[in-house]
């Protein structure tokens, strides 16, 4: 009789803790969360509210299938003198015990479908990242921008890890999990993303985006998403590829537009091209100032194919003199008698 009645205290404690552990967390997991996030993006609100609607069909079905098993067990229990009925099939229940079933999962895959085909649809995005996998850092590149840059665990957490040191949630909060160089995204934006990778495989992966995509040499694939709340969102590679598996970090920041487009514009400039010197010709000419009138004139250099040279003294070395030209008066034509 006591343990009939712990057990009912049991499963009433746990029925009544179910709505409870069910509330949506935070965008990224705490410790001790039991239920999957919301999200901040439209395709983590769609994998939420499906998830919700499975949790609490499996919840009613078990509520139903172990209610009535455990009643049946102590119900009709052998030392309250209950016989077991001796038949071996019953066609009504076995068709309900089907039937149910088939409807339940028609039910589920409509609305599911429907939902795949939304997170799937890449299609009318306004701007595209690519991000690849190295081992073991990524690299972001802003397509149509000539922007991108590598992502890897930050010093600080690499150093610490290394050296022994035990980090403390204090000294470190985001030990492990902070990086050098976040990707900044724009919130309200719809932005698709191409995932590739360059060695081996890594998977992509922020919780609070609400997908993960492989990252697979020679394949790309697509995802998207719309982040709605301005904030910093954590992830990791989740696949296995390689001894520091562990320290491939991810950050987003996702910022308004504005403040996106004002950092887009300083990473253009940051990585724009250096202008290019000035030629040795346009240097001359700028210090001495020859065509252009200003600055002062310089001696002419002579040219020895075009400047005759001067006259090479005579054999024997007598000096030879020049005696100046007369100029004869041209004669005049008498005039006519």
């Amino acid at each position: 009789m006591m343990q009939a009645r712990w057990m009912r205290s049991l499963l009433l404690a746990t029925a009544a803790l179910l709505p409870v552990m069910a509330w949506a967390q935070s965008a990224d997991p705490k410790r001790w969360q039991l239920n999957m996030g919301k999200g901040v993006t439209n395709t983590s609100q769609i994998a939420y509210e499906s998830h919700m609607i499975v949790l609490w069909i499996c919840v009613v079905i078990g509520i139903l299938v172990f209610g009535a098993m455990f009643y049946a067990m102590f119900k009709f229990r052998k030392s309250k003198g209950a016989v077991a009925a001796q038949f071996s099939h019953n066609t009504t229940a076995e068709i309900i015990w089907t039937v149910v079933p088939i409807v339940i999962l028609i039910g589920l895959a409509w609305p599911a479908t429907a939902n795949l085909i939304k997170i799937y649809d890449t299609g009318r995005a306004e701007m595209t990242v690519k991000i690849t996998g190295y081992q073991w850092l990524w690299k972001y590149e802003y397509l149509g921008e000539e922007v991108s840059f590598t992502s890897r665990l930050a010093r600080d957490s690499d150093a610490m890890r290394q050296s022994g040191a035990q980090p403390t949630l204090a000294s470190n909060p985001n030990y492990l999990r902070e990086v050098d160089n976040m990707l900044v995204l724009p919130i309200e934006t719809k932005v698709r993303f191409v995932v590739t990778a360059d060695d081996v495989i890594h998977a992509w992966w922020v919780p609070a985006l609400g997908w993960k995509q492989d990252a697979i040499p020679g394949i790309v694939n697509e995802a998207w998403s719309d982040i709605r709340t301005p904030g910093i969102y954590r992830g990791q590679c989740a696949e296995l590829c390689g001894k520091d598996h562990g320290f491939m970090p991810i950050v987003v920041r996702a910022v308004p537009k504005a403040e996106f487009a004002s950092w887009l514009a300083a990473e253009k400039a940051k990585n724009a091209p250096a202008p290019s010197e000035a030629s040795p010709a346009s240097a001359i000419d700028a210090a001495g100032g020859t065509s252009s009138g200003t600055g002062s004139a310089r001696p002419a250099v002579p040219d020895p194919a075009t400047d005759a040279a001067p006259a090479a003294p005579p054999v024997g070395g007598a000096p030879q003199t020049t005696e100046p030209a007369t100029t004869q008066p041209e004669p005049v034509a008498p005039a006519a008698g």
